[in-house]
């Protein structure tokens, strides 16, 4: 009995859903036209003459009695669909001994099967179903040997035939030939219904799982999605902090050196001035070429063509974002009265700084401009140095000489924006106070793909 429920797919860990609405009203529209198809063929063997004798009205209503309560079993065929097939093989040995000619009609045969059909494809409880198949076998098997031996059936079977008068000119004699006809096509027909059942069943099986393989798919999919606007929305907040906090802070030391000196020294509040005026303009120009990129993007996923898009004459230019070759700048714009600020590039051969990929280039520059950026805002440094060493690996250290300024502890972030840019490119990263006095910020970052976990020391120190 195991190995029945095996096949039928009694381990399966699966359940067949309930019918729709919309499946149930077809079963009912099923059911009228299987009974209008039954009557009809009632009534055409009623005109050949087959139901000679059962002109009756009680005949008559007995005939069509038997075809619609045969026909209405299949408007629940798919919500009890182990009820109905059991009723169907109740209906067909009742009918096929009361009704015998109604119950051989070719319609309400097929509404047997349909119903047997019906009640493998849709079963819900597997292990129940392979119980009720061993019944529906052991049943067909008794009626078989009550048709045969029992009852006059296989005399009838013969007479109708006309086989008592043939001889044998066959394999097997007039009485084999019957019963191994009768036999073989009620077995092709129960197993037949049966198997087609089973298949439809897997089929179903098979589409839910597809099903649910899709959903999970477009699942995974939503999530990397999500993860991926993440990770880009925190790229972005680590270019505007940046940007921001360094032109601010550069603002900022600027415009107190300026109002210190305004009496004293004009021409170094001037020059200050004109500092902050440079600093600004470049931070409203590089947040431009950010937010620039950031709706190319938009307009590309908008649907419109890369081409279209560059030959837009009303897009703006972007210029490229910085890069090595910026630090120097970025040196002159961080020097303040109060603090000079140097910038030193070391190769181990001539023109290694243009082989470095334009990724690191870009994440160099943003740690020495976070680096700069903490030292004005939370150090008292008179001096800085930003070096550069372009070998094996790319390193940039940034250096100062001040001691933490109290009162201007900061939140970490910028710290953690360093270590994160680092961390993406597989590279190390040292931060925490020098020995002795000052501060350094020691990024490494490798030249190849990396082919071990990156290793980041952990921070010290007072956090910038």
């Amino acid at each position: 009995m195991d190995r029945i429920a095996h096949l039928l797919g009694a381990d399966e860990n699966w359940e067949r859903p309930a019918p729709t609405a919309t499946q149930r009203r077809t079963d009912v529209l099923i059911a009228l036209v299987v009974y209008l198809l039954a009557a009809l063929s009632i009534e055409l063997m009623r005109s050949l003459g087959v139901m000679e004798g059962e002109d009756s009205l009680l005949d008559i209503l007995s005939q069509h009695g038997a075809a619609a309560s045969a026909a209405v079993l299949l408007v629940w065929r798919r919500t009890y669909p182990l009820v109905i097939a059991t009723l169907a093989n109740l209906h067909l040995y009742v009918i096929g001994t009361l009704q015998p000619v109604v119950g051989s009609s070719l319609v309400i045969q097929a509404l047997y099967f349909f119903a047997v059909f019906s009640g493998v494809a849709w079963a819900r409880d597997r292990r129940a179903l392979s119980y009720l198949v061993v019944a529906f076998v052991v049943a067909l098997s008794l009626w078989l040997a009550w048709v045969f031996a029992l009852s006059s059936g296989l005399q009838k079977m013969l007479e109708n035939f006309g086989a008592e008068e043939i001889e044998q000119v066959g394999l097997f004699s007039p009485p084999v030939g019957i019963i191994g006809w009768v036999t073989l096509n009620n077995l092709l027909f129960l197993g037949g219904a049966i198997l087609l059942g089973q298949v439809a069943w897997r089929g179903a099986l098979h589409t839910a799982r597809e099903l649910e393989h899709a959903e999970t798919i477009r699942a995974q999919s939503a999530r990397l999605r999500d993860q991926a606007v993440v990770a880009e929305r925190l790229r972005i907040a680590r270019e505007l902090h940046d940007v921001v906090a360094h032109h601010v802070s550069v603002m900022g030391v600027q415009a107190s050196a300026a109002r210190r000196v305004l009496e004293k020294n004009p021409d170094a509040a001037r020059e200050a001035l004109g500092a902050i005026e440079t600093s600004s303009r470049n931070a409203v120009g590089q947040m431009r070429e950010l937010l620039g990129t950031l709706r190319h993007g938009e307009l590309a996923a908008d649907g419109a063509a890369e081409e279209d898009i560059e030959a837009d004459s009303a897009a703006p230019d972007r210029a490229p974002q910085p890069d090595l070759e910026d630090l120097p700048d970025l040196a002159v714009q961080a020097t303040t009265p109060t603090c000079e600020v140097t910038y030193d590039l070391v190769e181990d051969r001539p023109g290694a700084v243009g082989e470095v990929p334009a990724a690191l280039q870009l994440t160099a520059y943003r740690i020495a401009q976070e680096s700069l950026a903490n030292v004005r805002r939370h150090s008292t440094a008179t001096r800085a140095s930003v070096v550069v060493r372009v070998g094996d690996a790319l390193e940039v250290e940034v250096l100062d000489n001040g001691s933490p300024r109290h009162g201007t502890g900061g939140t970490g972030l910028g710290q953690q924006g360093i270590r994160e840019r680092a961390e993406l490119l597989g590279g190390a990263v040292e931060i925490g106070p020098r020995r002795g006095a000052g501060y350094r910020v020691r990024v490494t970052l490798p030249l190849a793909e990396p082919t071990a976990e990156p290793a980041t020391a952990a921070p010290g120190g007072v956090h910038r």
